[in-house]
């Protein structure tokens, strides 16, 4: 079986990737790892941009049948016919600007982030690669363990995917301003 686990940056995908992987004895494939160990990020200003073509021609030898696959690129480089099952893990756009303040990110860094989680752009692109295949879970106030749990059980088909809308949140919220770049 080949899992992915994606999400917008500082949701918690190695977290739950790896303890997943331990528990399931699946080995694991970081997009991330693969695209820097290969040299195929470009930095520029505050973002690093990957040659996506050379990274899917990359991982299309390394996916197996036993694997989780992490990482915020997963909808943009993986096929597929090679995936049994997409979790795209969701986090409150508030959480996740003390998250991105923790890793000293910039003032645009952190709304470009947070705003891409609040429209769920990962969660629509993924359902545009994926289909059916997809998953959504919301980590927000939820530990470790809790998360855990919700994994295992959409793989084995006994939860359905969590609806999560933060654009109505912070719209009611009239934060608008607060996360998106002016």
């Amino acid at each position: 079986m080949s899992i992915v686990i994606t999400g917008t940056p500082g949701v918690g995908k190695h977290t739950i990737g790896n303890e997943l992987s331990q528990k399931l004895e699946l080995e694991i494939i970081d997009i991330n790892e693969i695209a820097k160990n290969s040299g195929l990020f470009e930095e520029s200003d505050e973002s690093n941009d990957v040659d996506t073509e050379k990274l899917k021609e990359i991982l299309r030898e390394k996916i197996s049948n036993k694997c989780i696959i992490i990482g915020h690129l997963a909808p943009y480089v993986l096929e597929n016919e090679k995936i049994n099952m997409v979790i795209v893990l969701r986090r409150s756009p508030y959480d996740l600007i003390h998250v991105y303040d923790e890793r000293e990110y910039s003032d645009k860094k952190i709304k470009e982030n947070a705003s891409s989680e609040i429209l769920g752009v990962i969660t629509y692109d993924s359902i545009n690669q994926f289909q059916d295949k997809v998953v959504q879970i919301d980590v927000t106030g939820r530990n470790v363990k809790e998360v855990l749990e919700k994994a295992e059980s959409a793989i084995s088909g006994k939860t359905d995917s969590e609806e999560v809308d933060w654009l109505e949140l912070v719209t009611k919220n009239n934060d608008l301003k607060k996360f998106f770049v002016d």
